[in-house]
C-alpha cells in the first residue's frame, strides 16, 4: 500500500504538532467512566526531550476535565542545531495540542526557553476560549551537560 506525502502531512496535523504515544491507563474506579491516561510526547524540534503527560479522560462525556500533570526529561541528545530552530521568545511555542471537548477546550504544551538559567520549560495548560482556565503544570529540562550547553551560554550573553 502506497502512502502519499500529503496523507502523512494530514495525519500529522490531525494528531497535533508533537509525536505522542499512549503509555498507560488507570481507572478511577469501578463505577466511574473516567480514567487517567499517560501519554509520552517527544518534542518535535528538540528531539532529545520526552514529556509524559497524565490527564483525565471521561469516556461518556462531551468535555474532559482540565486537570493534568507533566514531567519532561532528557532522553536523547540536545544539540545547538535543535535549539537554533526553537522560538526563544518570552511566550515560546506550542509543541503539542489536543482537543478536550467538542467546543472550545484544549490541552496544550508550550516550550519556553529560560536564557538566564539555560533551561527548557515545558508548560501544560488547559484553554477554554470563552472564560479561560487556571489549570496548568510545569516541568523543566536543564541544558547543563548537553551538546547545547555552549550554545546556551553564548545566547544568554547576547541580551
Amino acid at each position: 500500500m502506497k502512502v502519499s506525502k500529503l496523507g502523512l502531512v494530514a495525519l500529522g496535523l490531525l494528531f497535533g504538532a508533537g509525536c505522542s504515544d499512549d503509555v498507560g491507563k488507570v481507572s478511577l474506579g469501578l463505577l466511574t467512566t473516567k480514567d487517567i491516561h499517560i501519554t509520552a510526547l517527544k518534542d518535535p524540534k528538540v528531539t532529545g526531550v520526552t514529556c509524559h503527560i497524565s490527564d483525565v479522560k471521561a469516556n461518556l462525556s462531551f468535555s474532559d476535565p482540565s486537570n493534568m500533570s507533566i514531567a519532561c526529561r532528557q532522553t536523547g541528545e540536545i544539540t545547538a542545531e535543535q535549539l537554533n530552530n526553537i522560538d526563544a521568545s518570552e511566550s515560546g511555542e506550542v509543541v503539542f495540542k489536543e482537543s478536550k471537548s467538542i467546543l472550545f477546550k484544549s490541552l496544550k504544551v508550550r516550550r519556553i526557553y529560560d536564557k538566564e538559567n539555560h533551561t527548557l520549560i515545558y508548560l501544560s495548560y488547559s484553554t477554554k476560549e470563552i472564560n479561560g482556565s487556571h489549570h496548568h503544570s510545569m516541568s523543566t529540562v536543564p541544558l547543563y551537560g548537553t551538546k547545547a550547553w555552549q550554545w546556551s551560554l553564548t545566547h544568554s550573553q547576547k541580551n
